[in-house]
């Protein structure tokens, strides 16, 4: 007997959305170009997903898991100091690059195409907050004076790379934002 290797339609329109997603951004994508592309009924999606929102709502949540994740590793890769990890945490970009196509930061993408005060857009501002509140613990860890200010001020800093990173490449664009993340760290502590 042998057992079928087949993605379960539940992951392959999670896939196949984050894919369309990414790309083409949650308005450039339909519901039918999804059940298209991931080889479901239309009932099969609804059954999974209730609404579209809540298919984005569930793309959001596993790209912040995704992405917070790779922010962590990349501090944690600089070593144990966390003056070093706010610089660190910049090569979490790299390891975006490995995935395809760079497109700059979903959740800046995704609240550019969604009603502020929507719940699309709230899940945006929420993995805003998060990390920059992880930035925050960092720069507090690291004797900044203000640590919030300082976290406020390096993940702008990582958006305008992010933005920056989609334009041109990762490679053009990771050390010249290292460089200024060490200069804005410097400058704090």
């Amino acid at each position: 007997m042998t057992t079928s290797t087949r993605e379960p339609a539940r992951d392959r329109i999670l896939r196949t959305a984050t894919d369309l997603f990414y790309l083409y951004g949650i308005r450039g994508v339909g519901v039918d170009r999804i059940i298209a592309d991931s080889g479901v009924a239309k009932a099969t999606l609804y059954a999974h997903f209730k609404s579209k929102d809540e298919l984005v709502l569930t793309f959001l949540r596993h790209s912040d898991e995704k992405w917070r994740k790779m922010l962590r590793d990349a501090a944690e890769g600089a070593g144990d100091d966390p003056r070093e990890q706010l610089v660190g945490m910049f090569g979490a970009m790299e390891a975006a690059d490995g995935d395809g196509p760079f497109r700059g930061c979903v959740f800046i993408n995704t609240a550019s195409e969604s009603l502020p005060g929507s719940a699309v857009h709230e899940a945006t501002v929420a993995h805003k907050r998060a990390v920059r509140a992880w930035v925050g613990e960092l720069a507090a860890a690291a004797g900044a004076a203000d640590p919030e200010l300082l976290a406020r001020e390096l993940t702008i800093l990582l958006d305008g790379a992010m933005a920056g990173a989609a334009l041109e490449t990762i490679g053009e664009t990771v050390p010249a934002t290292r460089r200024a993340a060490r200069a804005i760290v410097d400058r704090h502590l």
